[in-house]
């Protein structure tokens, strides 16, 4: 994305609840909050991504802090080392965001782009947010498969393409984990469970299903781009 948009991503202040929240938030780990990024997160990755990796939204202490997705929490410690052996991330660990990670055929985002309280968005949230995300679609000329992760994501993904007319009815698209459907503007969405921290350690998800998922969605990537 242009810095122009990555700007308008961070300088965003269209959700009171979610302002004030961050302006709020203390520090932890024996930082303080000058140490946090505390803004709306934009996201990142390779400009001719055949695939977009949606989460929910940045954690607290996570993105929160170091102002790129899924960096310096428990969900992107599990996440990043799996893009890293399916071949999508430069790196398996990552810290902050001048650490050297680049993706290569992905971008990573959030469906709604601050840290919310107790790690719920409003469902005004998402609306508020669903423009960017939009616009994020938009800028991937290359794009094919949108990989969302969690109910939350899957779900604001859907009323985004029921607005643009590619969705008719969101039940038609329940989701479950590996769920695939073909949209006819030649996008597929995926849903994935989301890599928290809770799903990883109750089992919900493991390394064995998340990287046989991006095995599929790099494959559906090929098999779609012809």
């Amino acid at each position: 994305m242009d810095e122009a948009f990555v700007e308008r991503v961070a300088n965003c202040r269209r959700c009171p609840r979610l302002v004030d929240y961050l302006r709020t938030l203390p520090a932890k780990g024996g930082r303080t909050r000058q140490d946090y990024w505390n803004r709306p997160v934009p996201g990142f990755g390779d400009p001719q991504a055949r695939v977009f990796l949606v989460g929910l939204a940045p954690g607290a202490h996570g993105a929160n802090r170091t102002g790129r997705p899924f960096t310096g929490d428990g969900a992107g410690d599990f996440m990043y080392p799996l893009l890293y052996r399916a071949g999508f991330a430069s790196c398996p660990e990552v810290s902050h965001a001048g650490d050297g990670l680049y993706l290569t055929d992905l971008y990573i985002s959030n469906a709604v782009k601050c840290a919310p309280p107790e790690n719920k968005p409003l469902p005004a949230e998402f609306a508020q947010c669903r423009p960017f995300l939009a616009a994020e679609l938009g800028a991937l000329p290359r794009l094919k498969v949108v990989l969302a992760l969690g109910q939350g994501a899957f779900t604001s993904c859907l009323r985004l393409f029921k607005e643009e007319g590619l969705v008719a009815r969101l039940a038609d698209y329940p989701f479950g984990h590996g769920a695939a459907y073909p949209l006819t503007n030649g996008l597929t969405l995926v849903a994935s469970y989301h890599s928290s921290r809770y799903n990883v350690q109750t089992g919900r998800i493991n390394a064995a299903m998340f990287l046989d998922l991006l095995t599929r969605v790099r494959e559906i990537a090929a098999r779609e781009n012809g």
